[in-house]
C-alpha cells in the first residue's frame, strides 16, 4: 500500500477510521496515521478483586500542566492479521507510535489459529446489514446482535452517514450497554452468554462515533454511566481472570472498550490486575497473552485524557507495575511474545511526557536503557524507552545516552549503503552484495514494463521525486524495532511507501520493507519490493499531486489493485489468492469502483483490486487510458466519472462472466 500527504484523521473519508485491534486488515490505519502527522518475572500480588467505583475512583490531582497531544482516534475492528503493503504520508510522532501487537497468533491446539473472531457455534443470524441494526431497538435490538458472529459485528466498524446514526445513536448504545451489565453479572467464563457480541458492539459505536460524530451524534452522561456500569460489573465478576482462549477474547475486547469509552483513569486497578498476574500459564493462548497486551492501549491513548494524566500523577503505581512487568520479564524479549515487555517499558518511560513525573521516571527509564541494547534481542525495548527519553526529555539525552538518537539507530540497524544508480539507492541492514544487485536489476527493469502499461509521456507536472530510497530490514521484527521511530512509519503492515509531497524539492521519496523468509518469491527475498516499487512509479507517472489528492474519490480499486498487478505480472507469477476469489463471485465489477481504504477489507482492495484492473487492462485498455490522462492532470473527480458514470455497470455482465474463465486458469499467466 502507498502513503502520500495528509487526509483528515481516520476515515469515513478520515482515515483514522480503521485503527484495528491487531495487524490492519483494514487499510485506513496508515492514512490515519498519515493524517496525525500532518498535523502533526516473579509478578506483584495481585491487587483487590473488583475496579475503581465512583466512590473509590483515583483521587484526583492538581491541574496538571502539559501540552496535550492531539487525540487518536479508539482501536477499530478485530481483524486479522496482514502482510500487504501500505501507504502513508508524513511522519508519525512519537505521541502517535501506538504500542506494539501480535502480528499472527500462535498455531496451538490450545489458541485460536486465526484472530477475526469466527461465528460461534450459537450464532444464527442469517443476515447482516446495517439495517439489520438500526431498525431495532430495546430488547429486540439485544436479541439481534446476541443472535449476530463477532464477524458480522465487525462490519459496523465501517459504516457511515445515516447508518451510522440508525445504529449508534447515543440511545442504542445505551441500551447494549445495560444489556451488556444484565450479561457480566452472570458472566461464565465463556462466550455461551453472547457477551462478546454486545461488547463489539459498543466498541464499533464508539469507534464509528469518534470519526463520525455530526452523523452519530453527541454521547453524554447517560452512556458513559451505563458503560461505566457493564464495565465495572464485568471485571469484578469471578471469572474475570480466568486463564482460557474463549475467556482471553472477550477480556481483550473488554480492556479495549475501557479505552474507547476513555474510561482509562476509572480502570488502572483494573490494569495494574491483569499485567500482575500475568504468568507462563497465559502462553498456551494466543488470546490470554493478546488480552495482557491489550492493557498497553489504554495506557497509550491516555495520554490523550488529562483525567487519566490527573490520575496517575496523583497515584503513579502503575508506572512500577510496568516498570516492574518489563524487569521481570526480560526474556520475553527473545519470544515470539517480544513485544509484551518492550510495550511496557515504553509506556513506563511514555510518562516522561508530564512534568510531575518526570523525577520517578526518569531512573527507572535509565535502568531499562541499562538492561537492554539498542541491537541484538532486547533492541525493542531499548528502542521504545530511548524514543520517549527522544520526544519528552530531549534536554537530558546525554544523561539516557540518547542524544541523536535517529542517526544512532539508523547507523546501527541500517550499515549498508547500496547505490544502484541516480534514480535508486538502498539501505540496508544485512543485504548481501548479490541480492543487493538482484534487487537493483529488478527495479530498473520494472520501470519499461510499467511504461509499456500505463504509456505514459513522463512525470506528472510538479514531481520531484527523482530517486528512491528502499529501506530493508533483516527481518520483520527488525522492521517494527526499528522502523517507525527511524522513518515515523506504521508497521503492522508488510512494508510502506512514503512517498511525501512530491512537489518539495527537497522531499525524499523512499519505501520501508524487510526479509520475510529466504526463498518468498521477492528479488532478494525483499517482501513487497515490486507492488512498493509501483507506488513510486504510478505516484510519479500517474497520479498528479500528492495521496490526499487523490483520496477525494473512490479510486483504490487502481491504486492498489495496479500496484498487484504489476508486481504479480512483472514478476511472472499467478495472484493464486485472486484467483480463487474470482470463483466466489463476491464483487460487481461497479461495487469495486466505490472502494476506499474506509470501507474495504483486504480481500475487497488486494486481489479484487487485482481482478479489477486486469480485467479493465485486458479488455478496456481505451477506459483506462481516458482515466489516467484525468489523474495525471489532477482531475480526480473527472476520473472518477471515467468509471463511475461512463461505464458503470456496463461492465458487471462482462466482468462476471471473466472471473469464471479466470477462475478456471485464464489467469494463471501474465496479460501483458
Amino acid at each position: 500500500m502507498r502513503r502520500r500527504p495528509a487526509l483528515p484523521r481516520f476515515h469515513p473519508g478520515s482515515p483514522s477510521r480503521f485503527t484495528s485491534r491487531f495487524a490492519p486488515r483494514f487499510l485506513a490505519v496508515s492514512l490515519a496515521a498519515s493524517a496525525l502527522m500532518a498535523g502533526l518475572p516473579a509478578a506483584p500480588a495481585l491487587a483487590a478483586a473488583g475496579p475503581k467505583t465512583a466512590a473509590t475512583a483515583a483521587p484526583t490531582a492538581p491541574a496538571v500542566t502539559r501540552p496535550e497531544p492531539r487525540a487518536l482516534s479508539p482501536l477499530g475492528a478485530n481483524t486479522a492479521a496482514s502482510e500487504q503493503a501500505d501507504v502513508q504520508s508524513g511522519r508519525l510522532a512519537a505521541a502517535h507510535v501506538r504500542p506494539l501487537s501480535p502480528q499472527l497468533p500462535q498455531t496451538s491446539t490450545s489458541s485460536k489459529a486465526v484472530r477475526p473472531p469466527k461465528a460461534t457455534k450459537d450464532a444464527a443470524a442469517a443476515s447482516c446489514t446495517p439495517a439489520d441494526f438500526g431498525t431495532r431497538t430495546g430488547s429486540e435490538l439485544v436479541a439481534y446482535i446476541k443472535d449476530s458472529t463477532t464477524d458480522c459485528i465487525n462490519t459496523l466498524f465501517g459504516i457511515t452517514g445515516t447508518d451510522a446514526r440508525n445504529v449508534f445513536r447515543e440511545a442504542q448504545m445505551v441500551t447494549v450497554a445495560g444489556a451488556f451489565q444484565d450479561a457480566s453479572q452472570t458472566y461464565p467464563g465463556d462466550n455461551s452468554t453472547h457477551v462478546w457480541q454486545l461488547v463489539l458492539f459498543l466498541r464499533a459505536g464508539y469507534y464509528v462515533q469518534y470519526n463520525d460524530s455530526a452523523d452519530v451524534g453527541d454521547y453524554g452522561p447517560a452512556l458513559a454511566a451505563a458503560t461505566e456500569c457493564g464495565l465495572d460489573t464485568f471485571t469484578a465478576n469471578s471469572h474475570f481472570m480466568d486463564v482460557s482462549s474463549e475467556h482471553g477474547n472477550i477480556l481483550g475486547d473488554v480492556i479495549i472498550l475501557t479505552d474507547s469509552a476513555n474510561e482509562q483513569a476509572r480502570y488502572l486497578d483494573t490494569y495494574q490486575r491483569v499485567l500482575n498476574a500475568y504468568d507462563s500459564s497465559y502462553d498456551a493462548y494466543w488470546s490470554m497473552d493478546t488480552a495482557v497486551n491489550d492493557v498497553f492501549t489504554p495506557l497509550f491513548r491516555g495520554h490523550f485524557n488529562p483525567a487519566f494524566i490527573s490520575a496517575v500523577t496523583a497515584d503513579p503505581s502503575i508506572i512500577d507495575t510496568l516498570n516492574s512487568f518489563t524487569l521481570n520479564h526480560l526474556s520475553m524479549l527473545s519470544g515470539t511474545w517480544y513485544f509484551m515487555a518492550s510495550n511496557a517499558g515504553t509506556e513506563a518511560a511514555r510518562f516522561l511526557d508530564t512534568a510531575g513525573l518526570k523525577d520517578k521516571v526518569r531512573p527507572m527509564v535509565k535502568g531499562l536503557l541499562g538492561a537492554s541494547s539498542i541491537t541484538g534481542p532486547t533492541a525493542a525495548l531499548w528502542v521504545g524507552a530511548a524514543e520517549m527519553t527522544s520526544a519528552h526529555d530531549a534536554a537530558q539525552c546525554s544523561y539516557y545516552d540518547t542524544c541523536d538518537l535517529t542517526s544512532q539507530l539508523t547507523a546501527a540497524a541500517l550499515p549498508i549503503t547500496y547505490r544502484c544508480d541516480d534514480g535508486h539507492t538502498f539501505l540496508a541492514q544485512s543485504l548481501t552484495g548479490p541480492a543487493l544487485a538482484e534487487a537493483c536489476k529488478s527495479v530498473q527493469g520494472q520501470d519499461a514494463y510499467f511504461h509499456g502499461i500505463v504509456k505514459d509521456s513522463g512525470p506528472v507536472a510538479d514531481d520531484r521525486n527523482t530517486d528512491i530510497q528502499i529501506v530493508v530490514f533483516a527481518s520483520p521484527r527488525d522492521y517494527r524495532t526499528y522502523s517507525g521511530w527511524i522513518f515515523g512509519n506504521s508497521t503492522d503492515n508488510g512494508g510502506e511507501y512514503l512517498e511525501g509531497n512530491p512537489a518539495d524539492p527537497d522531499n525524499q521519496a523512499r519505501f520501508v520493507a524487510y526479509v520475510k523468509s529466504v526463498s518468498d518469491g521477492f528479488p532478494a527475498d525483499i517482501w513487497n519490493l515490486n507492488h512498493e516499487y509501483t507506488h513510486y512509479l504510478d505516484g510519479r507517472y500517474d497520479t498528479y499531486g500528492d495521496f490526499s489528492a487523490g483520496q477525494t474519490v473512490p479510486d483504490i480499486w487502481w491504486i492498489e489493485g495496479f500496484a498487484e498487478y504489476v508486481s504479480y505480472s512483472y514478476r511472472g507469477v499467478p495472484d493464486t489468492e485472486a484467483l480463487f476469489d474470482a470463483g466466489k463471485h463476491t464483487y460487481a465489477l461497479s461495487t469495486l469502483w466505490q472502494s476506499t481504504y474506509a470501507n474495504s477489507d483486504l480481500t475487497r482492495t488486494y486481489p479484487w483490486g487485482y481482478l479489477a484492473v486486469r480485467y479493465m487492462l485486458e479488455n478496456h485498455p481505451d477506459d483506462v487510458q481516458a482515466m489516467l490522462t484525468k489523474f495525471r492532470t489532477g482531475d480526480y473527480a473527472g476520473a472518477y466519472a471515467v468509471y463511475n458514470t461512463g461505464i458503470g455497470t456496463r461492465y458487471d455482465a462482462d466482468f462476471d462472466a471473466w472471473l469464471d474463465t479466470c477462475a478456471a486458469g485464464a489467469c494463471r499467466g501474465s496479460s501483458s
